[in-house]
């Protein structure tokens, strides 16, 4: 069951999670340092798409499938044969396509993601309230994700929901100080991870060891 958050007072707060996304070629390695969840992109047109076997992880560590606009029987399908423990859903999927993913996959969480710019309407988030255990706020640009920049994060001072979300989008070192900002604000009551993907990269799917150390040191 997800945390919910409900107040800003840091001692009461469960701790902020750690999401990689666009794993691929130094997976095991980024394994040992610990994250929560890994996210493995299975979408061909993306340079980070996985086609491959995952290897074995830490038990602790989730691993999330990410999608966009996939026939079911194809995300059922890379579930069993990835072993995913969650979803992530980066397209045009409706409440109806969710909920219908949700009632076949018993234990298996749902990500439902949005994109922002510089402003949102949150009643768009209405209808998905039911049939996902997660939002994800995404920075609006040319691709589904891993664009490499960030949204205004002022935008989340609206955030209306007791959902518990995903922050994403372009988030890499240089962020830290702002994080944690960010964490002490009411709108950051029902942030339950952090995920990073491109500016922790050296090429696209093979992630530096070195600057998720330390961006991980220091947001845990």
């Amino acid at each position: 069951m997800s945390h919910y958050y409900k107040n800003t007072d840091d001692s009461k707060r469960a701790p902020i999670k750690i999401k990689v996304c666009g794993m691929n070629q130094n997976t095991v390695e980024v394994g040992t340092l610990k994250p929560d969840y890994l996210g493995f992109i299975l979408w061909k047109p993306s340079k980070r798409n996985f086609n491959g076997k995952v290897p074995v992880l830490p038990h602790r560590i989730k691993k999330i499938g990410v999608f966009v606009d996939e026939q079911q029987p194809v995300v059922i399908e890379r579930i069993k044969e990835h072993q995913l423990l969650a979803v992530q859903l980066h397209g045009n999927e409706s409440p109806e396509y969710c909920d219908a993913l949700k009632q076949q996959l018993k234990g298996v969480e749902i990500i439902k993601v949005f994109l922002i710019k510089d402003k949102f309407n949150f009643e768009e988030l209405k209808p998905f309230e039911s049939v996902c255990d997660y939002f994800l706020f995404d920075t609006k640009g040319k691709l589904p994700g891993g664009n490499g920049f960030k949204f205004n994060w002022e935008v989340l001072k609206g955030y209306p929901s007791k959902k518990p979300f995903f922050l994403s989008g372009g988030i890499g070192l240089e962020d830290i100080d702002s994080i944690k900002e960010f964490m002490k604000r009411p709108e950051s009551n029902y942030c339950h991870a952090i995920d990073v993907n491109s500016r922790f990269e050296i090429e696209p799917g093979l992630k530096d060891i070195g600057k998720l150390k330390d961006f991980i040191k220091n947001i845990k």
